[in-house]
């Protein structure tokens, strides 16, 4: 059997730009694609906190260093600059991977840097 697990997280980006003009997709900063595992056409689902919009697109790879978030094409009209956006990918798994397997998850400051990885959410939700 294969469960469908959430494999990087990129928390709390900063939409830098939307561009309803461009064929579609998100473009992302190549260093925080690196440093969570998302490669260039992996699809991911973007969960807008502003407005509370959620899509699926591919990823294109920004400029490396950069701080870009730019929403293209037809998600261009679900983000304005400044809005906070999860950009989350997930994986098929098997049983056999489960047990090792550990998810990045990028905690992002205002201006789209790193302020750290971790490997497993903390449960926040207060009960």
């Amino acid at each position: 059997m294969f469960r469908t697990m959430m494999k990087s997280k990129i928390h709390r980006a900063r939409v830098t730009e939307a561009n309803l003009n461009y064929v579609g997709s998100i473009t992302i900063d190549t260093h925080i694609l690196d440093q969570v595992g998302i490669l260039p056409h992996e699809q991911v689902q973007i969960v807008n906190n502003n407005n509370g919009a959620r899509l699926e697109t591919y990823v294109i790879p920004g400029e490396r260093h950069s701080g870009v978030v730019c929403l293209n094409g037809a998600a261009a009209r679900l983000v304005q600059p400044g809005d906070i956006v999860i950009i989350v990918s997930y994986a098929m798994l098997d049983e056999h991977e489960l047990a090792t397997f550990k998810p990045k998850v990028a905690l992002m400051n205002e201006n789209n840097g790193i302020d750290e990885i971790i490997e497993q959410e903390p449960p926040l939700t207060e009960m």
